[in-house]
């Protein structure tokens, strides 16, 4: 089986997981014209709500098959409805059962159990616990639904600074005036965004005290400023 993926957010992490033989498709639509069978492993949001649509469905080749294992909405049931009855496409399998598609010759429907076995409460219990601590200790942030992936080693010798903000202009430059005013000297910096939110770590040389924090929490439009 040849492999095609899309994600327009991936880290560097997540790349590295991958298999080398996974090719990468150039946007959603790439993905599903080239696709026979598309599987959708996203989170609900709104760039995400109604990602697998009409016009998506009418890009797939024929006798094509869609999996979603995500949530209901990111799929337009009526739209994959309509394309299996006019043969273009050949199954739908989901776990999301409602009645315009748990009677269906072309579908299957399934329980939404898959995070609910006993190896995935294990795992994402570890993973809470983990993921929890090394935000309290480093400031890091992972596995976020509505705030970016944000992880940036410690360097050695500096104190780190953990900012939550809004995503609006000159935020790191207004950040970064607060440390030089203050004698204090930027080691390592990493900015990210997702939407209206931006989380900025910056791992800094010099003495801190709690003038900065005040400085800093001052500005117009951040949300949280603490030392780790």
């Amino acid at each position: 089986m040849k492999v095609l993926g899309y994600d327009p957010q991936i880290t560097v992490q997540r790349a590295w997981q991958l298999s080398s033989s996974v090719a990468q498709a150039l946007s959603l639509d790439d993905l599903f014209a080239r696709a026979d069978i598309v599987s959708v492993h996203v989170p609900l949001a709104d760039a995400t709500r109604g990602l697998v649509n009409e016009s998506r469905v009418k890009l797939m080749r024929k006798g094509g098959v869609i999996l979603n294992f995500s949530r209901a909405p990111i799929v337009d049931d009526a739209a994959v409805v309509q394309a299996l009855d006019a043969g273009r496409l050949h199954a739908y399998i989901c776990d999301f059962p409602n009645n315009a598609l748990k009677d269906h010759p072309k579908v299957i429907t399934l329980p939404h159990l898959g995070a609910s076995t006993v190896e995935a409460e294990e795992n994402c219990a570890i993973m809470v616990a983990d993921t929890i601590k090394d935000f309290l200790e480093n400031g890091n942030v992972r596995n976020c639904v509505n705030f970016p992936e944000a992880v940036l080693p410690r360097a050695t010798g500096t104190w780190r600074l953990a900012i939550a903000n809004q995503n609006v202009p000159n935020m790191v430059g207004q950040i970064s005036t607060s440390l030089a005013d203050h004698k204090l000297n930027i080691a390592e910096l990493l900015n990210k965004s997702r939407g209206e939110y931006a989380y900025t770590l910056i791992d800094a040389e010099g003495n801190a005290d709690e003038t900065v924090l005040t400085r800093i929490r001052a500005i117009d439009g951040v949300l949280s400023a603490r030392l780790v």
